[in-house]
Parts: structure tokens; sequence; C-alpha cells
């Protein structure tokens, strides 16, 4: 599932293979820039921005992106052989020796480079970024002291780089259960949440399979996130899920009963 993680690994693919080379065509394959052509421009840089994607290319265009949840880029030598299945493709970018693929991309756009705050402007500080900011996400975090620290630590707009995988882990590492009011959490505790979050996020940016626990085998790379029914492996109590969120869209969260007892207050717990 693609986190902060994923997209900076993507957007360094990206910028080592593309930067710095001419795009000879372009293919954009959503209505909105059916028309849109950037060939014979340079591409300048590709950056992260939490989940987003920012492709700079000359002229002052930046080609905007977001993986959701099952988006990818993918880069193949030309002639780009096993790119991907071509309904799934949304863009393609192409240079001397290289095609870039965009696949199942829920959010693909053009804008002007000077106006991509309208874009990302709302985002937190970057746990992958040079803005990050320990102090001032946990200022965001305290924003609103009754929502549930699994949901403010998914909240872009607190901090970007966390989904749902690293959301149930944080919270398992932490012992706290997701439903827990971010405002009751000691402060010491927050401080802890948020440098691991950081430390997570850099150690797996590198790695192409995710790992939160400290075991090399490949089973055990995570701890609670998609081993419903499987015992924790700190108790042996089966890990459950519940959900959070609006009642519209609700989401999902792994957590151990025993290890995150749930909020002294059962009524702070949606």
């Amino acid at each position: 599932m693609p986190e902060g993680d994923t997209v900076w690994r993507t957007a360094h693919t990206l910028h080592t293979t593309l930067a710095g080379h001419l795009l000879l065509r372009t293919d954009f394959r959503v209505p909105r820039l059916a028309t849109a052509d950037l060939s014979g421009r340079t591409v300048l840089e590709v950056a992260p921005r939490g989940k987003h994607l920012l492709m700079r290319v000359e002229g002052g265009l930046t080609v905007h992106s977001h993986l959701g949840m099952e988006g990818a880029w993918r880069v193949r030598p030309n002639p780009p052989g096993g790119i991907g299945p071509a309904h799934q493709i949304r863009a393609l970018l192409t240079t001397e020796a290289h095609t870039a693929a965009g696949l199942r991309l829920p959010v693909l756009e053009l804008l002007r480079t000077r106006e991509e705050f309208s874009a990302v402007g709302h985002l937190g500080p970057d746990l992958l970024g040079p803005d990050w900011d320990a102090a001032e996400a946990g200022r965001r975090l305290l924003q609103d002291p009754a929502r549930p620290v699994v949901e403010a630590l998914l909240d872009q707009r607190n901090l970007a780089g966390i989904g749902n995988v690293y959301a149930a882990e944080l919270c398992f590492l932490a012992r706290i259960s997701p439903w827990t009011p971010v405002g009751s959490l000691p402060v010491p505790l927050l401080e802890r949440l948020l440098g691991a979050a950081k430390r997570l996020l850099e150690a797996n940016k590198n790695r192409v399979r995710r790992r939160t626990t400290n075991s090399a085998r490949p089973e055990r790379a995570l701890a609670v996130y998609g081993r419903e029914g499987r015992p924790c492996y700190r108790c042996g109590t089966p890990v459950r899920t519940g959900s959070h969120g609006p009642p519209d869209r609700p989401r999902t969260v792994w957590y151990c009963p025993h290890c995150q007892p749930p909020p002294a207050d059962p009524a702070a717990a949606r």
C-alpha cells in the first residue's frame, strides 16, 4: 500500500531516471489532459510531498499525481516491455532511454509550478521532507484533542506520509488503543510516537518490503497490520480489526486487544 516511504522511493526512482532528460513523447490518458503535450520539454526534478508526487518540467509546469490505494509509477528501458496492462495506464512519459508509466492513478493533473500550493499547501510537516517539524506536527495533532489517535495520525493536514499501515503499527508500538483520544496522551508519549513515525519511514524508504518489527523473516515484517486472527507477537492474543472514521466511509485498523487496551472512558472510543 503506497504511503510516504513508497512515494519517496518512487520520486527518487523517477528523478534519477528522468531528471535532466528531454521528453520525446507524452501520452496522458485522462479526459482533462487528453490534449496536453509535454514533448520537447526537459524534466527538471521529481519531488515527493507526503503522499503526492510533483514532476516539474521545463516551462514552469508540474505533473501532479497521487498514488491513492493502488496507484504506481513504473520505469522501463526503451522499448518499455512489461510496463503494465494498457487499460490501467494513465500516463506515459518517454525520454530517449526510458519510459515512465503512471498506472491506476486516482489523481493526475497538470499545474503551473508556481501554483503547486493549491494541491499540497494543506499538508502538514512531511515526515520525509526538509520541512519536518515534530513540534508543529504535535501542535496540529492536539488541535482536536478528542479525536482518536488513529484518525489524527491519518489526517495529512497534521503530518504528511502516514497511511493505514503505519497508523496501525505505530499505535501497537506505543501500546495504545487506536481509539484513544489524542489529547489524552502524555506529552512524552506523543513525542515518542512522532519520533517512531519518523524513524520507521526513514528506515523503510529504501526498502521494497516494508518492515516495522525487528524480525528479518518476511512473514513477521509487520506486527498487526493485515494479521487479523493471528497471534500477537508480544502476548499471543489474536489480532483484531475495528473501524473508525465517518459511518459512510469507515476505515479499518488492526490492533491487539490485550497489548492495546481500550481508553479508560469507553465513551471516548467512537
